[in-house]
């Protein structure tokens, strides 16, 4: 019998807020509390070139977050430059960038362990308006206050850039 690899019609602009993940001290982030907020949701490596991005998300953060939420995801797959566990990243993130929005637990965003945040960010089958790839870390993927796409943003495109801060502040 042939199987069919075509999504389904219920996966198809399937909900980011169903989707499940933790942080880094373990406990459950539901993405349905931000319903209302824009969300950038960002994969970070701490041993990087861009990891100084880190200092302008914490200044959009700052800057927005009566109305954005801004959630990193540590990912070791781009030149395994996020070795640390949990408590590392936490520390290295909270002394260095003075990081206080969300901080994922370690995951995968591409690949066949990738992270169904990740699959529902990259499919257009799930998103309902792009593909993409995740080609290095502090790649940017930007959510509206409903939960629906808007574009992402290729890691050498900073935070503060206005191709992001325009959504912002609409």
């Amino acid at each position: 019998m042939k199987t069919s690899s075509k999504v389904s019609n219920s996966q198809i602009n399937s909900s980011i807020y169903d989707i499940q993940i933790r942080d880094l001290s373990g406990k459950e982030i539901h993405l349905s509390d931000y319903k209302g907020k824009k969300i950038l949701f960002v994969n970070v490596a701490s041993k990087c070139g861009f990891t100084g991005q880190y200092k302008d998300l914490q200044k959009l953060y700052d800057t927005y977050q009566d109305t954005l939420m801004i959630i990193a995801s540590p990912c070791n797959q781009f030149g395994k430059q996020e070795p640390g566990d949990a408590l590392e990243i936490t520390t290295f993130c909270e002394r260095n960038y003075g990081v206080t929005f969300l901080v994922t637990e370690k995951i995968d965003v591409k690949g066949t362990q990738q992270h169904a945040l990740y699959k529902w960010l990259t499919s257009k089958d799930l998103n309902g308006k792009k593909n993409s790839s995740v080609k290095w870390n502090f790649q940017k993927y930007l959510i509206s206050e409903q939960g629906e796409f808007i574009d992402y943003y290729f890691s050498i495109t900073k935070p503060t850039n206005s191709s992001i801060v325009k959504h912002l502040k609409k």
